[in-house]
């Protein structure tokens, strides 16, 4: 069956290229988490006075992956202590969070988030929300590495590679 979740990993065109390489993910858009304006503009959202969140929707196929995985790559891919900021990007359009659709996702969410919280000994400042809401962001936004390969990224490239070599689990 296939799933929703929504990550917010600081600027969103690394999180998706980085989540579309996961097996088992099934489609990926980029646009805008969990604000206070209807219907905005990228242009809008990088003021940071809408309370949106870069955000990536996530699809992805829970008989090829779980969504536990998918959460343990996501902390992979961010700096799970540092507040409205990941690497050089910084404001609180760039916060890191989960947001969920399905309430019965939440224990699977509280166990990872709590395993990685004993990684490191600064809180983790990951928001985890029901979402509220979700804004595509404009098309020149959605798969922007792959258009542009040469785009900024804060993402090292060695952690694509690894999203591509990552062998699934279904919890």
């Amino acid at each position: 069956m296939v799933k929703d979740i929504y990550l917010a990993g600081g600027c969103f065109w690394g999180a998706e290229h980085f989540f579309k390489q996961v097996d088992g993910v099934v489609s990926t858009e980029v646009g805008f988490a969990n604000g206070n304006t209807p219907d905005p503009t990228y242009k809008q959202v990088y003021t940071d006075t809408t309370g949106y969140a870069e955000t990536v929707h996530v699809q992805y196929d829970d008989g090829r992956v779980g969504l536990k995985f998918l959460l343990r790559m996501f902390f992979k891919a961010i700096d799970p202590t540092s507040l409205n900021k990941q690497g050089e990007d910084e404001g609180t359009r760039y916060r890191t969070g989960i947001y969920y659709v399905d309430e019965a996702d939440l224990p699977k969410i509280r166990e990872v988030f709590a395993a990685e919280q004993q990684k490191v000994a600064a809180p983790i400042v990951v928001e985890v929300e029901p979402l509220q809401n979700f804004y595509r962001a404009e098309e020149y936004h959605q798969d922007y590495l792959a258009k542009n390969p040469d785009g900024y990224c804060h993402l090292p490239l060695e952690l694509f590679h690894f999203a591509r070599e990552a062998h699934p689990t279904l919890d």
